[in-house]
């Protein structure tokens, strides 16, 4: 069974990516963690110590958190009917990457699903601040759902590399998806006049046994830099779906969090699948 993680704030654009989610893995045996986290901005102690029969600000909190995990729990389970799927509420007084970091270890999560923006939705934002730290912190595939986005079955995977990560276990999550959804996955690499390493290559053929039972493209392409080259791709070809492995080593980071992201306004227009390598810290 499938152990998925659901965080969310209450927002239309964390319900978005529970409706992707679950359709997604429609044919799984799934187990759902819905998350709320909560931190009151601040305690009056002197109203702690005036009634201890009232309520506490965290009391307050907490029984909010509950009543929205509770509404969100039944929209799912109206507009979602499915035998194969269960649902567990998670409460929790922590910061949210926090607990997503200790969940995943401590329920053995396979997935985090959750939307790009927070309930701002603030539209200059490439990624809301939460899911940019659980991209960065979270030990386990993490899939971003833009704000919005309305789910279809996941048909053409667009995988860029620059096969510096080793491969085979890392992309687990995403020949389950593949498998699932009979998806193609495009292979893209970024030519910058140096041939690939004897270690490339061979992590380049990795690749192709790794998808031997999936339909799969390898491209190679010269004189564009790597955010414009998945910019073009995704803007001349259909795609469903980016994955990426977020590796140290690779180019995934100075891509998502350094600058270069503004040259074309990198935008996430597809569900956007992390994995993390196991290498990094």
């Amino acid at each position: 069974m499938k152990k998925i993680l659901l965080p969310t704030d209450f927002s239309e654009n964390a319900y978005n990516a529970i409706k992707y989610a679950v359709q997604l893995l429609e044919k799984e045996e799934c187990e759902f963690y819905l998350l709320n986290t909560y931190t009151p901005v601040l305690y009056d102690n002197e109203y702690l110590v005036y009634s201890a029969s009232q309520p506490t600000l965290t009391e307050i909190y907490s029984n909010k958190s509950m009543q929205g995990l509770e509404r969100v729990l039944r929209r799912i389970k109206r507009n979602f009917k499915n035998e194969k799927h269960s649902f567990k509420k998670i409460s929790s007084f922590n910061l949210l990457t926090d607990e997503i970091k200790d969940l995943v270890a401590e329920k053995e999560i396979d997935l985090v699903v959750m939307g790009t923006k927070g309930a701002t939705g603030a539209q200059e934002i490439l990624f809301g601040t939460h899911t940019v730290h659980a991209i960065k912190k979270t030990r386990c595939p993490l899939l971003a759902i833009p704000s919005e986005y309305e789910y279809k079955a996941p048909k053409q995977i667009l995988f860029p590399t620059d096969y510096e990560a080793e491969i085979p276990k890392l992309l687990k999550v995403m020949r389950e998806i593949a498998d699932l959804h009979a998806s193609t996955i495009h292979i893209l690499h970024v030519y910058f006049g140096v041939d690939l390493s004897p270690e490339q290559t061979n992590r380049k053929r990795a690749l192709g046994r790794a998808f031997k039972n999936n339909a799969h493209h390898f491209y190679s392409i010269t004189e564009k830099s790597v955010t414009r080259a998945i910019f073009d791709f995704q803007d001349e070809n259909e795609v469903d779906m980016l994955a990426m492995i977020n590796n140290k080593r690779s180019f995934f980071e100075n891509l998502l969090f350094m600058p270069v992201v503004n040259e074309i306004g990198f935008n996430v227009k597809v569900p956007f699948l992390v994995m993390p390598s196991p290498k990094k810290k």
